[in-house]
C-alpha cells in the first residue's frame, strides 16, 4: 500500500506541476525530467533508472499498474516479509530500466524513445511469483497465473509503444530474486540470500550504465 501511495502521490503532483496535461497519456514538461531514455543515463543522469519507475502516462496508465501491485502485493508480500518484498520490487524496476535501455541499445538511435511506468516491476512481481509457486509444486497454469502472463507477454510484444525491454529486464529481474528467496532448498548462504535483490538491483545499474557507453 505504501508503494501504491508512493506512485499515487508522484502522478499527483506531477498533474499539479504540468497542470493536468500529465492526466492523458502523454509525456510532459514535469515527466521529461525524470523518463529514462539511453542519452540521458549515457549523459550520466543515473537517478532516472528509479525516478521512471514511478511516472505514468496518463490516468488508465497508473490505474492499471496499481491494481495489479494490490493483486501480487497480497500474493506475495505475507510469504516474502515487507522488507524483501520491496527490495523484489526496486529489483525488478531497476531491471526493467537496464532492460530498457539494453534494447534501446540495439535498436540504434530510433529506438531511443522515453519509457516511464511501474510495469517493469510489476513484471518482475510477476516473475517472482510464478517461480514461487513453481518452487512449491503449484501449476501456474492451473493457477491462472500462466494465462496471465502469456497474455501480458502478448501485450509486451505485439502492441506499439510497450515498453518490451522494461517488461522484459523487469520479469528477468524478478524471476533471480524468486528462483533465491522463494527456493524450496537453500541455494544460497542466508546472508547472501536476503542480499539478493540487492545484489540484482546493483547489477542491473551497472549493464544500464554499460549498455549506456
Amino acid at each position: 500500500m505504501v508503494l501504491i501511495a508512493l506512485n499515487v502521490a508522484v502522478f499527483i503532483v506531477g498533474a499539479i506541476a504540468s497542470k493536468g496535461t500529465s492526466l492523458s497519456s502523454s509525456q510532459d514538461s514535469f515527466s521529461d525530467r525524470f523518463v529514462v531514455a539511453l542519452p540521458y543515463i549515457a549523459d550520466g543522469q543515473y537517478w532516472r533508472l528509479i525516478t521512471s519507475g514511478f511516472l505514468h502516462f496518463g490516468v488508465l496508465h497508473i490505474a492499471m499498474n496499481m491494481f495489479a501491485l494490490f493483486q501480487l502485493g497480497r500474493a506475495l508480500e505475507g510469504g516474502l516479509g515487507r522488507s524483501r518484498f520491496v527490495g523484489v520490487y526496486l529489483a525488478s524496476l531497476l531491471a526493467g530500466s537496464a532492460g530498457v535501455i539494453v534494447v534501446q541499445r540495439i535498436s540504434g538511435p530510433s529506438g531511443y524513445s522515453a519509457t516511464a511506468g511501474a510495469s517493469g516491476a510489476i513484471f518482475g512481481l510477476l516473475g517472482c511469483l510464478a517461480l514461487g509457486m513453481r518452487a512449491r509444486g503449484i501449476s501456474i497454469m492451473k493457477s491462472g497465473l500462466g494465462i496471465t502472463l502469456l497474455i501480458n507477454l502478448a501485450i509486451t510484444v505485439g502492441i506499439p509503444g510497450v515498453s518490451l525491454g522494461g517488461h522484459l529486464g523487469g520479469f528477468i529481474g524478478g524471476m533471480i530474486c524468486g528462483a533465491v528467496l522463494l527456493s524450496a532448498r537453500p541455494i544460497l548462504s542466508k546472508k547472501l540470500t536476503q542480499l539478493t535483490p540487492l545484489m540484482v538491483g546493483v547489477a542491473s545499474i551497472i549493464i544500464a550504465i554499460v549498455a549506456a557507453r
